[in-house]
């Protein structure tokens, strides 16, 4: 019974007091839970962006260009570009970095902005083109030689050459095109084109025109020169068939005349 009397009074107790027990309940939680390990806390990335302005530019060949990486990254851990042309001044500010690029040579190129923020890295890639659309495109008055007319074209100042392509349309239809996509030089370039026509008559009196394209991966430039008619030719041949007929018509005329003088003469004569 002695047992019994101390589990008997705890029973009165937590009816008459019905918060001991919680609080009884709750102290011993508390002390599993300091007897257990801590939790782990959980990783958290910081959410951020990276942009770069201009993200696409055109400059002419040799030129330079500037461009701003940025980001949101409250203290970023590190900031870089990387690309195979020439890096010039860097400037920096807050949340933000300029890049110079010197002496932009090759037509298409990249450039890459890579930006850590706690542990993670994000990038933002630029384009860069250099190019120059031709100064004039001139196109000669035709010469005719013999049957044929020998069209000369002149692109003057034009990069890059080997992403040119000239065309020559006779009234509107192409008579010729070439693509000039063997040449790689690196500089501005003049480029001239001879063509030989042999015009028929329905090319009489047309516009020629002379027409040069940079297709540089989806910018395409255009070029023309001013329209040049053909004028009609005259041949050999139809000028001897001139003269020809001419000389017939001459000797029938000195015929008729030669026999009505003939026959005057005669009447006149004393019978």
């Amino acid at each position: 019974m002695g047992s019994l009397f101390p589990l008997s009074l705890l029973l009165f107790l937590a009816a008459a007091y019905p918060g001991v027990g919680s609080a009884l309940g709750r102290g011993t939680d508390r002390a599993r839970g300091s007897k257990g390990s801590s939790p782990t806390p959980s990783r958290t990335s910081v959410p951020f962006w990276v942009r770069v302005s201009p993200e696409f530019v055109a400059v002419p060949p040799g030129g330079s260009v500037w461009l701003n990486c940025s980001s949101s990254c409250p203290q970023p851990q590190s900031s870089s570009l990387r690309t195979r042309l020439q890096q010039g001044k860097t400037l920096r500010g807050p949340g933000w970095v300029h890049y110079q690029l010197l002496d932009v040579r090759a037509w298409s190129s990249q450039a890459h902005c890579f930006v850590t923020c706690a542990g993670k890295t994000r990038w933002a890639t630029a384009r860069i083109t250099a190019y120059k659309p031709p100064h004039s495109v001139i196109l000669e008055p035709p010469v005719l030689e013999g049957r044929k007319y020998t069209l000369r074209c002149h692109v003057t100042h034009v990069f890059p050459v080997g992403y040119l392509v000239v065309t020559l349309r006779c009234g509107g239809r192409i008579i010729y095109s070439e693509s000039l996509e063997r040449f790689t030089g690196l500089d501005l370039a003049n480029v001239t084109l001879t063509y030989e026509f042999p015009a028929g008559p329905r090319d009489f009196r047309q516009p020629v025109i002379c027409h040069a394209r940079l297709n540089l991966d989806g910018l395409v430039v255009h070029s023309s020169s001013a329209p040049i008619t053909l004028m009609i030719a005259w041949s050999p041949a139809p000028t001897a068939l001139a003269s020809c007929s001419i000389a017939a018509l001459v000797g029938i005329l000195l015929a008729v005349g030669a026999a009505y003088l003939y026959r005057y003469l005669a009447m006149k004569s004393p019978e």
